[in-house]
Parts: C-alpha cells; sequence; structure tokens
C-alpha cells in the first residue's frame, strides 16, 4: 500500500492541458483525457488512493453491465506508469470506494443523435465519485473517461479528488470506415477496432463489408454470393460472426453500419450470378482506351445492370437479410463510381441509349426501384455524394428524399460538403483531402508509367499522407456554411480503404489519426480563444497513444520518447508566436 505522507510528493500521468510559460516551454498539469472534455475544473490538484475494494455500482443493463465489468478490470489490470513526475499533494484521510453510476433513461436505443452526455464528479471528502448521464451511451463515455484518470500499479492507484467534468459531443456522427472487401480482416480484428473506437468515444463502425473484390458476407437468402464470390471459404463472415460483432458493438456504444455497395462496385456478384452484372471479369482500363473510356476505377470490374428484373430479386434479398442481422437505422447503399464504360459493354443498355435513355435514368431507374425498399424496412439510405454530385452519372434529387436520404462526401473537401447541404440534404464528411487512412503509401498498380513523374505523389492518387494534424486541424463545417446548413451536418468519418492493408498494419494505420478525429469532433480543434490548438494537442495524443499501446492497441508513434520524456522540447516558438 502506499505509505507517503500528505506532503509527499507522487509520480503522476501528465496531462489534461498545457499552461504555456513561454514560447519554447510548457509545463503540465496532471490528467491526460482523451478526447478532451468540453469542461473540466479541478482547482486544488488533490489525489486520493483508490480503495482496494473499490467497485463501480450500476442497475443493470444489458449492455452498460458488461461496460461497467470491463472497466472494472480495466481499472484494477491496466497498471499506467507514468513517464514523467510531476507534484501533486495525495491526501491520506479516505480512500474511493465506489463509483456510483447513474441513468436517466434507459429506454434510449443506439442511434444517431442519442444523447451521450455525462457528468463526473469526484467530491473532496467523500468516498463515492458520481457519474450521471441521460442515456446507457453516455454512462459509457464518463467510464471510459473514469478510467483515463486512474495511474498506479495495482493495489496502489490513484486519481484527482475534487474534479469536476460535464461532456458531450459536438457531433452525434465520429466514426471509422474499414474495407473488408480488398482484404479480409479477422472478426478479432475488427473487434479490436471496437474497442479502441470506444476508447477513443467514436460511435459508429462503418462496415464496408462488399465490393467488386469481393463478397464476404454469408447471407441466408443469397449463400452463393460469399461461397463464390468471397476470397475463400475461411475467410467469410457468418450470420454468427455478424451477431458477435454487433453485440460487441452494444456493449462499447458503437454502431454497426453496414455498406453494401451498388450499383457500382459489384463484379464479386457476378461470381454467382453473372446475368446481373454488367463487364465482370474483363479488364478494368483496356490498352489504347482514354481514362474516360475504362471500365472502372481500379482493377475490379462489375456493375449491376438496372434493366434486369433478377437484379432486383437478388438485391431485395441481400437487403432483406442485411435489416435482419443489422439493427442500426441506417444502411449505406453505396452508389459511387458507377462508370459509363461498364454499362456500355451490355447490349440492352445500349439498346436502351440508343432509344433516348440516359445512363443517369439507369441509375435513377435503380435507386427508385431500391430506395423505397430499404426505407419500408425502417431504415435511413446513406448514399456516396456520387448519387447526387458525379459529372456524368447522377439522379434528379426529386428520387432522393431528403427526409430519407444521407450523403456522403468524399470529393473535393469543403466545396461538395457546401453543395450538399446547400441542396438541403444531411452529409457526413469523409473528405479523401484529410480523412482517407490509405494515401500516401504509393500505388498498388503494376507496370504503371506514373511512377516516372516527380509530380505523382508516388502514385498515390490521393497523396500525400494524411498526418494527425491534418486530420485534427479539418473543420468539417466551417466558415463556407451558414447556421442552416450547419446543422445538416451529423459528423465524419476517417476511412481506410484497403487496397495495401490488412490485419498486419489495421492498428498502425488506423491509430492515433482516428484518435485526432475523434477529438476534433467531440471536443472541437480550438481553443477558448478560437485558436487551432493542435500545437497544444500532441503532449495529450503522445501521452494517449502510449496508453493505448498498454491497453493492447498497436498505434504508431507520433514523436520520439524523448519528447515525452522532456514536455515542451519537441516544440517550436514559431507557430505559437504566429498563432497569437
Amino acid at each position: 500500500m502506499l505509505t507517503l505522507s500528505k506532503f509527499h510528493v507522487i509520480l503522476i500521468p501528465i496531462l489534461f492541458f498545457i499552461t504555456l510559460l513561454s514560447p519554447l516551454f510548457s509545463i503540465a498539469l496532471p490528467i491526460n483525457i482523451w478526447p478532451k472534455p468540453r469542461f473540466l475544473s479541478w482547482p486544488q490538484h488533490k489525489a486520493i488512493a483508490l480503495s482496494p475494494n473499490f467497485t463501480i455500482l450500476a442497475p443493470e443493463h444489458q449492455y452498460l453491465s458488461a461496460s461497467v465489468t470491463r472497466y472494472h478490470n480495466l481499472i484494477r489490470s491496466e497498471n499506467y506508469s507514468p513517464l514523467i513526475s510531476y507534484p501533486v499533494k495525495l491526501m491520506k484521510r479516505y480512500t474511493l470506494r465506489n463509483l456510483v453510476v447513474t441513468v436517466t433513461d434507459f429506454s434510449l436505443p443506439l442511434h444517431h443523435g442519442v444523447d451521450e452526455s455525462y457528468k463526473l464528479s469526484i467530491p473532496i471528502g467523500s468516498f463515492s465519485a458520481h457519474l450521471l448521464a441521460h442515456s446507457a451511451w453516455g454512462a459509457m463515455r464518463g467510464l471510459e473517461t473514469f478510467s483515463q484518470m486512474i495511474w498506479g500499479t495495482s493495489p496502489d492507484l490513484c486519481l484527482p479528488v475534487g474534479i469536476y467534468i460535464q461532456d458531450s459531443p459536438l457531433f452525434g456522427h465520429r466514426g471509422v470506415l474499414l474495407d473488408t472487401s480488398r482484404n479480409y480482416y479477422g472478426v478479432d480484428d475488427i473487434m479490436r477496432t471496437i474497442k479502441a473506437m470506444s476508447a477513443n468515444k467514436l460511435n459508429v463502425f462503418h462496415w464496408h463489408i462488399t465490393d467488386s473484390q469481393s463478397f464476404p458476407l454469408v447471407l441466408p437468402s443469397e449463400p452463393s454470393l460469399a461461397a463464390k464470390g468471397s476470397l475463400g471459404p475461411d475467410m467469410v463472415y457468418t450470420p454468427e460472426d455478424v451477431s458477435k460483432i454487433v453485440q460487441y458493438g452494444f456493449e462499447h456504444g458503437v454502431r454497426v453500419l453496414p455498406e453494401i455497395d451498388t450499383p457500382g462496385h459489384t463484379g464479386s456478384w457476378g461470381e454467382a450470378y453473372p446475368e446481373i452484372v454488367t463487364c465482370a471479369n474483363m479488364f478494368w482500363w483496356p490498352a489504347g482506351k482514354s481514362w474516360e473510356e475504362r471500365l472502372a476505377s481500379e482493377p475490379g470490374t462489375g456493375q449491376l445492370n438496372p434493366l434486369s428484373p433478377k437484379t432486383y430479386e437478388v438485391v431485395k434479398n441481400v437487403i432483406q437479410d442485411i435489416v435482419n442481422q443489422f439493427p442500426e437505422s441506417f444502411f449505406h447503399g453505396g452508389g459511387d463510381e458507377v462508370i459509363p464504360g461498364c454499362w456500355k459493354t451490355d447490349p440492352a443498355i445500349n439498346s436502351f441509349l440508343s432509344s433516348g435513355g440516359t445512363l443517369s435514368q439507369l441509375l435513377e431507374k435503380y435507386i427508385n426501384s431500391t430506395l423505397p425498399y430499404i426505407v419500408s424496412q425502417n431504415r435511413t439510405v446513406v448514399y456516396w455524394e456520387d448519387v447526387l454530385l458525379d459529372a456524368q452519372i447522377k439522379a434528379d434529387p426529386s428520387v432522393l428524399p431528403k427526409e430519407h436520404t444521407i450523403l456522403q462526401t468524399w470529393n473535393n473537401g469543403p466545396e461538395n460538403t457546401k453543395r450538399i447541404v446547400a441542396a438541403g440534404y444531411r452529409v457526413i464528411v469523409s473528405s479523401s483531402e484529410f480523412y482517407y487512412l490509405d494515401c500516401g503509401h504509393g500505388g498498388f498498380l503494376g507496370n504503371d508509367s506514373i511512377y516516372d513523374q516527380k509530380e505523382s505523389g508516388g502514385g498515390s492518387w490521393c497523396a500525400p499522407f494524411k498526418t494527425w494534424q491534418s486530420i485534427y486541424n479539418y473543420d468539417i463545417a466551417d466558415g463556407l456554411l451558414n447556421e442552416e446548413e450547419r446543422k445538416l451536418v451529423l459528423g465524419g468519418e476517417v476511412a481506410l480503404w484497403s487496397e495495401q492493408a490488412d490485419s498486419t498494419v489495421l492498428d498502425s494505420r488506423l491509430w492515433p489519426r482516428a484518435s485526432a478525429l475523434a477529438e476534433s469532433l467531440w471536443s472541437g480543434n480550438r481553443d477558448e480563444r478560437g485558436v487551432k490548438r493542435c500545437g497544444e494537442a500532441v503532449d495529450r495524443l503522445n501521452l494517449w497513444r502510449y496508453r493505448m499501446v498498454k491497453r493492447g492497441i498497436g498505434a504508431e508513434p507520433i514523436q520520439p520518447l524523448w519528447c515525452l520524456k522532456n514536455p515542451g522540447m519537441c516544440n517550436t516558438v514559431h507557430g505559437a508566436l504566429q498563432d497569437q
């Protein structure tokens, strides 16, 4: 047990916020919480020990109870040791015996817009800390914050006392997209990602399950899609796997949003149903053809044929199975990168075009035949921005009802966000210029002359690499939007497309860059003066990365360890002076 006097100093983890003492050096106050709470008060900078019999007292709840057990075990086993020593007064009169969790409305479901706010207090002189939340999901956010305030080696654990936190997110949709079609990830990989998301208070796992490269999802109504379209019999997700992932998501306060990308990106469907897929298994960019004449935007061709009645029979079976397996109220229908050349390989489509029809009318026919069916299943449809903004194939807004449609943007940064909300649609922001985590690793094509061009960015179409700083500093509802338009921005997602990623690099590609998104969308990226606080965040993110690694998440380093042990010495005076 601890044997320190009340005047003794103890080692504690650095820092909740940074106080700038000079342009070259900053000193840290205790407590490192990521993402930074909206409001925190700790006036006396005192700490107490955690009782050896500490417990979390919470009402029974299907999902919160699992979370309570998880955090109780984490607090006891994490043994987070500080890398730097800072003085704080340890009060010896008593220990903290319990955390009392109160939830005002357990009926609130896990869906977009649910109240995730919480209040957390650890009064001086009390044996109990108190966590108050409106929903079970808000209580989970508060439990995470509480866990990050504890340091030491069990049973000698300490935490701040006389602290009060009031917290809630700026944006309701804070997500990570993972593509499991181009390379396969195991169920454990997905669950580890959800675990790390919950620790970062991210709440939407956008599961891009299928694409032209593979169809790994085993569906009861259409088993041949995975049997013939997966990358192999051991690279599929069974209904039992899906149930396990969805359950795990609920226990961590993370929604699992499925995406079945159609009508483009469906070459894998052609393995089971070649009659409903145009240009399947054709070379994606024929020799001698211009880029405009390509059949796909990358290797892996195939698009569903909107003129085939069989298309809708299969698609509706898929939709029904997805609805049955995923309780999430959003259904992502894809809709991106429908390429003219692919549809034009089909004789029936060419006849339709010769009779005065257009490619955009084909897309509208597909949407008119599928969107109402998805809506009839009590789902809101999410599409990529292409269905409204593509230069060649796009639908008239009349077939995209605003009350049932959300658009996800990936091109042209703030400009396309502005175009979408100006048209009255809700938007999820995933701008490739800021939020694509696969960018900057070069291309994956062989025999590509682009590597001869110095200005090519090394063959990566979306180069450069998206640093945590660029992710953190991106304002998804910036000055281009008026007040009403900002209300239509639901939030954002970082995206990991998997042409050059699999389980061997999953953690390091996601973390801590996705952590930067987490804080930016939870409590913002500016300080009280309205100045970008990226420079202040670096020390906290560095420490949070260190703690994530302790928790089994292989997050990549953002600085040399020397910087952690010498706070402020890796800063530069110039940026700080320019911001003031």
